[in-house]
Formats: C-alpha cells, sequence, structure tokens
C-alpha cells in the first residue's frame, strides 16, 4: 500500500488526499509515496490554527520558548541519521551531503536558543530635554515559510525558528517534491514541547500558495525558490499588504587568474560545481578563465579531474553526488548541455546517458564540463541547477568582472 503524506495542523497528522502527487526516489526512478495536495480550506485550517494559538504564545516568556528550541535541537541531533535518510530518500542527496544540510539549519535553531537576549530592547534616558526613547520587539502574528525541493530541512530551518522564538505562529508549505523530512522535523518540534496550533504544515502546489499569498490572516511570507516563482510571490505578497523576503535563482561565477594555484581551484570547482548534483543557489556554474592560457591549464586539469568524481545511489556514502530531483529536470538540464553544443560551445566532458550500475532508471546526470561558453549562448543566460560547469574564457578581470555584472542573475 503507498503512503500518502499528510499535513500537520495543530499538532497532529491531516490527510487531505482529494488531490495527490507522485513522490520520487530519484535514486531508483521509482515512485515511493503519494502526497496530498492540501485544497483551500485545508489551508485555512492551518491558518486558523495558527491565529488562535497566537495570543498565548506570543504571552509566553521567551525564556520558555527557547527552552523548546533547546529541546528541539536535541531531537534533531538525535534523530539526524533518520532525517538525512528521508532527505537522501526524497531528493537524491548523499547522506554525508544530507548530513551537512541539516547541521547547517541545527545551526539556526541554536542561536535561536538565545532568544531571550536577542529579543531584548533598548532604553535610553534624556535623549532631549524631557524625553526618554525605548524600542522593543513584537511578534507580527502569522507568518508563512515556502521552501525549495533542494533544501527540504536546512532551508524550513532557516526560517521557522527564529519566527516561532520571537513570538509568531507558522505556518510552512514545504516543497511537495520532497516533504517527508520536513514533516519529521514538524514532528520533533512538537515533541521538544511546542503548544498545538502553534506550527503547521501543509503540503501543496500554486493553490496552497495563493491561499497563503491571499488571506489576511498572514502578515509575513518567507519564500526560496526559482526566480521568476520569487517575482511572483513578491509582488503578490506587496500587493496584499503583507511583509515579505523571496530568494529567487543566481548564476555563480569564479574569475581564474593566471597566476591562481590550479591545484586549488580543481579542488575547489569540484565541490562547489558538482556538490549535490548543482542542484544549490550558491553552485559554482561559470568558470571565467583570465587569458587563453589560463583557460586551456584549467580545462586540462578539470578534464583529468572529473572521471574521479562518483555519483550514484543517496545511501553510499561513497559517492560525491546522486541524481537530480525528478526526470523532467534530468531532461531539462540535458536539453541546455544540447544547446551549449548547438550553439557553438565545445562539449569537453559529457555527462547525458550516464551508466549507473543497478540504477539504471534514476534520474542521473553525470559531470559535465562545457568549454568556450559565450555570453549570447541560451545554456549561460539560465540557471541550469545540474552537475554542469561552464567555462567562459576574457582577456582581462575587468572583463570578467563586467561579464558577470552584466548577468540577469550575476553573482
Amino acid at each position: 500500500m503507498t503512503i500518502t503524506v499528510g499535513h500537520l495542523i495543530n499538532g497532529r497528522p491531516v490527510t487531505d488526499a482529494v488531490r495527490t502527487q507522485n513522490i520520487y526516489n530519484p535514486s531508483t526512478g521509482e515512485v515511493s509515496k503519494q502526497v496530498a495536495l492540501a485544497s483551500k480550506a485545508t489551508v485555512e485550517e492551518a491558518i486558523a490554527a495558527a491565529e488562535a494559538a497566537f495570543a498565548d504564545w506570543r504571552a509566553t516568556p521567551p525564556m520558555r520558548r527557547a527552552r523548546i528550541m533547546f529541546q528541539f535541537k536535541a531531537l534533531l541531533e538525535k534523530h539526524a541519521d533518520e532525517i538525512a535518510k528521508l532527505i537522501g530518500q526524497e531528493h537524491g542527496k548523499i547522506l554525508h551531503d544530507a548530513k551537512g544540510e541539516l547541521q547547517r539549519g541545527i545551526e539556526v535553531v541554536e542561536y535561536a536558543c538565545g532568544a531571550p537576549e536577542l529579543l531584548k530592547g533598548e532604553f535610553s534616558k534624556n535623549v532631549g530635554g524631557g524625553i526618554d526613547s525605548w524600542s522593543d520587539f513584537q511578534p507580527l502574528g502569522v507568518v508563512a515559510g515556502i521552501t525549495p525541493f533542494n533544501f527540504p530541512v536546512m532551508v524550513p530551518l532557516w526560517m521557522f525558528p527564529m519566527a516561532l522564538v520571537c513570538g509568531n505562529t507558522f505556518v510552512l508549505k514545504p516543497s511537495e517534491r520532497d516533504p517527508s523530512s520536513a514533516m519529521r522535523i514538524g514532528e520533533l518540534l512538537y515533541e521538544a514541547g511546542l503548544p498545538e496550533g502553534v506550527f503547521n504544515i501543509v503540503n501543496g502546489d500554486k493553490a496552497a500558495v495563493d491561499t497563503l499569498l491571499h488571506d489576511p490572516r498572514v502578515e509575513a511570507i518567507s519564500f526560496v525558490g526559482s526566480t521568476p516563482i520569487a517575482e511572483y510571490i513578491y509582488s503578490t505578497a506587496a500587493a496584499n499588504g503583507k511583509r515579505c523576503q523571496a530568494l529567487g535563482g543566481a548564476k555563480n561565477h569564479a574569475i581564474i587568474m593566471p597566476d591562481a594555484d590550479l591545484d586549488n581551484v580543481v579542488n575547489s570547482l569540484l565541490g562547489a560545481a558538482f556538490g549535490s548534483s548543482g542542484e544549490r543557489c550558491m553552485a559554482l556554474s561559470v568558470a571565467v578563465a583570465v587569458g587563453q592560457k589560463t583557460g586551456d591549464k584549467l580545462i586540462e586539469a578539470m578534464q583529468t579531474a572529473l572521471p574521479k568524481l562518483t555519483y550514484g545511489d543517496y545511501s553510499n556514502n561513497n559517492n560525491d553526488f546522486g541524481p537530480v530531483i525528478t526526470r523532467e529536470h534530468q531532461q531539462k538540464v540535458n536539453a541546455h548541455i544540447a544547446s551549449a553544443e548547438a550553439q557553438g560551445a565545445t562539449i569537453v566532458v559529457d555527462g547525458r546517458n550516464p551508466v549507473v550500475k543497478g540504477f539504471a532508471n534514476g534520474f542521473y546526470v553525470g559531470p559535465t564540463l562545457i568549454d568556450n561558453v559565450t555570453a549570447n549562448m541560451d545554456s549561460y543566460k539560465a540557471e541550469i541547477f545540474g552537475p554542469v560547469l561552464q567555462v567562459m574564457r576574457v582577456e582581462t578581470m575587468e572583463a570578467a568582472m563586467q561579464l558577470i555584472n552584466d548577468h540577469e542573475y550575476g553573482n
């Protein structure tokens, strides 16, 4: 029987299975679970639960909120292997990488434990004739987070621990592609002693997102994802009077100077370009070589190093990276490689159609190295979000910097 991942409302699991979507194990390409896609009514139920919990939670002393975070941190550490496995099963991230993601999130929980100090206000006496001045911090109310597939634990943990210790209540809409790890950390949060309704999870698609954006009870939205969706989230939230932070895509460049330590460059690029299959907002996807000789040396060194990278099933810690998230994304990355080739770039190492023994149906793209990329190529303009490193060549550092500054997503 296929498991259906539902929602977490008022501290209890809720299944709204009118609409469902497949969850895949990217390593095998097989359907592993179903996820329920929340209706407007289900999202409104979660918002209502958060609204009802707000008055008591905002009145809870920061020290008591912090104690829950201390317990939550301990539970995350206790269940680290379980959480990392859930990430790997639905994202494809290798276990060592998944544990690193979790640790980055735990560090935010650790910071949130300092709430009693962080929430102290300020007081200044006699700032003017007979005038004293003070400031304090007040929670907004119900706030929401919409988080991406590529860091299904870390990005939620960037958002809700700080929101909660500041006295807000929270509705999380994680990626519907890999929701189980977010659901598990939500369960652990309640196990740590969080009162009912303070934290809620709804799984869903655009219908759930639009409900959060338009409901007047939601005071603020935090989003991480692609740039087109970030623009939509920001404009819609702003039009509905909500505070919003919306983080979109990037095209990250590295400038390689003629006197660079090439061994160090290659080692850095192997991790930054290909780690987590390149599915990182800060993946370093473009190397800009200053000078033709620098480019030639870089290509030669990378061409030698890339065959040493190993990729495959998430559970094998000897692998450097795993599959990409879906079959559709695999095809999209392959299409970017084909586009670069068609527009005149040189495919030095081709990761299309890789052979992964025992996992023939997995969503794999092998490490790919593309040379002679130019700024007018479609693959350069796009955020590929795969294990692909593009190499460009310019004559001066100033030209390299201008190239980066001219890119829509330049970083």
